[in-house]
Parts: structure tokens; sequence; C-alpha cells
């Protein structure tokens, strides 16, 4: 598989990134669908395999669990230098003002948890999970600049807020000379597209890097609309995303499955390779829990979508309230 720059920076990350929220303690956090380290293994060695070189965690996913089977896997499978861990900071991770958020001193101590359930050195790519209103904007993005001056964390990036508010810390870092952020992580795929009006423009004109996380849409893209699942029916968090407009959405889904049989493909090598191919995106972040998932994930990085199947795939979408923040 091929690399990618993520935006104007220095880094490659793979052109689809595992993330690793599925793997950690079922037990922990509030992802009860979460898979242990025994099981998580052959993953991480398929994507390997595959060429996949780029891994996306968080301290919250399973309460730091995610964070220790990523770090235990990658010291078993992989050579420090030749993969790129990413994980991220702001949930709550313990009781007390600096538990969660963004303030210098979760900042700073949160970094250090991450380094040792990780067990590396330094993160490559240290993202804030959201924003936090709570704290000034120099006092997030003055801590990000010493975690990195100290060699803890090599490049930043952030995840889903508004284009206002990114756009604020990125000029906070310009004006104090400070760390910029190289990337964004948002929610971005066929059902959830509002990200198209302000903040990839943004980010293309700002020279950031995109890599969008459900991108499959919580597994909606890959399956028929009426299909449930044992994730879908227990993750609390999705299932507040994608019921704004269900008729359009369903046609969405059905346009979806419509290209995938006249290719021969599977939905999701549809629907990735349609995030893949749209201008701002740098490389979809990509779960999971089967072995055709990644197969499916590699063989949409090289399935070209023609403007007629793009424009089916699009016609069916209407605007949406933001959600996911």
């Amino acid at each position: 598989m091929k690399t990618v720059q993520l935006g104007d920076s220095g880094l490659e990350v793979s052109a689809v990134i595992l993330g690793c929220m599925t793997y950690g303690d079922p037990n922990l956090g509030s992802h009860p669908w979460s898979i242990g380290l025994d099981e998580s293994r052959p993953f991480f060695r398929q994507a390997l395999e595959l060429g996949i070189t780029t891994f996306d965690t968080a301290n919250v996913y399973s309460l730091g669990a995610s964070e220790e089977v990523t770090g235990q896997l990658l010291g078993e499978l992989a050579k420090r230098d030749d993969v790129v861990i990413a994980t991220k900071v702001h949930g709550r991770m313990r009781p007390g003002p600096s538990g969660a958020g963004l303030s210098r001193g979760s900042i700073m101590h949160e970094i250090d948890a991450s380094l040792t359930r990780l067990k590396t050195d330094y993160i490559d790519l240290y993202q804030i999970h959201r924003f936090d209103p709570k704290v000034p904007i120099e006092e997030t993005m003055e801590a990000l600049h010493d975690v990195v001056r100290a060699g803890k964390v090599r490049y930043i990036g952030a995840s889903s807020m508004f284009a206002w508010q990114f756009a604020r810390m990125q000029h906070a870092a310009d004006l104090n000379g400070w760390t910029r952020f190289i990337s964004m992580q948002d929610q971005y795929n066929l059902l959830s597209r509002e990200e198209e009006r302000e903040m990839h423009p943004f980010c293309i004109e700002d020279g950031i890097g995109v890599i969008p996380w459900s991108p499959l849409a919580r597994g909606r893209l890959a399956r028929p609309w009426d299909e449930t699942t044992t994730r879908g029916d227990t993750d609390q968090f999705g299932r507040t995303l994608y019921r704004q407009s269900e008729e359009s959405d369903r046609q969405i889904v059905d346009a979806v499955a419509a290209v995938a049989s006249a290719r021969g493909v599977s939905r999701a090598q549809v629907a990735l390779a349609w995030v893949a191919q749209q201008a701002a995106v740098t490389a979809p972040i990509v779960g999971a829990t089967k072995p055709n998932h990644l197969e499916d994930a590699a063989a949409a990085v090289e399935l070209e979508l023609t403007n007629d199947e793009l424009a089916k795939l699009e016609e069916h979408y209407v605007p949406h309230a933001p959600e996911g923040f």
C-alpha cells in the first residue's frame, strides 16, 4: 500500500489508517463490543501485511486499554520506526479537575500516561479529541507545543470541532510561534458531508491533512439499511448519529449497493473509495473486526469511481445539522 503525505507536513501515513477503538477491554469504558489482546493480534498482523503502517487510538478508548493493546502488538509485530502511532487526548480518564479536557495539567499528565501504555518514547501524531471551551486556547496550544519541544510528540492534530474553533487555535499557534496542527480527524462519509462547507476548504487552503473517522457511517454504508449488528445495538454514541434524514440516507445506502453490484465489489469498497477520492482527504480511518474489513479497505485504495458513479452516490444527500462533536 502506498503512503501519502499528511497535509504539508513531512509525516507520511499509509493510505488507509487502522482505527484501534475496537481493540481494548469490553469491560472498561463505553465500548462493550471491543476485543482483547489475543483476539486483536490477527488484525494488527493482517494490517501490517497489507501495508497499513498507521494506527490511530485514543487514551479514552477502553479507558487506556486500547493504547495498551496497540502498544503491545506493535511492539511484537513491527519496528517502532516503521509505524506511525496516533493517539488523542480530551476525554475523562480519572476524577479531578485535570482528569479530562485540554488544560495544561491534563495534557502533561495524559501524554506521559499514553506513552507508558503505548510502550514508546514518542507519539507521531498527538491529537486533541474535541474542542475544550473551558480552557483558554493559548493554554492548550502552548502545552501541545511544549510536549513537542520535549520530544514526546512529533506532530499535533485535532478532531471534530467547528471550523472557526479550529482556525482560532491554528491562529494562536501562528501568533506565538508554537507548533501548528497538521491534521484534522473529522466525521466524513456519504451520510455526513457537512465538513465540505467550511472545514475541508480551510484544511485545503491551510495545508492540513484530513483523516476522517467513520468513513462507513458506523457500518451503515456497508450493509443493507435494515440489517443490524451487535455493535450497532450497543453503541451508545453511534445511536446518536445518522438519524436526521433516514429517507435520504436509505437512498444513499441503496445507491452504494447499486454501484457495488455493478462493479462486482463490496459496498464497503465503494463507500471507502468515495471518501478516498475527495480532494481534502488524505486517508480514511477504518476499523476492523473481520478479516474482510481490512481486505476491503486495501482494495478501496485501488478502486477509481467514475464521475457518473460519484454523481449517483451523491445525488440524494440533504443538509444535516452538525453532529458528533
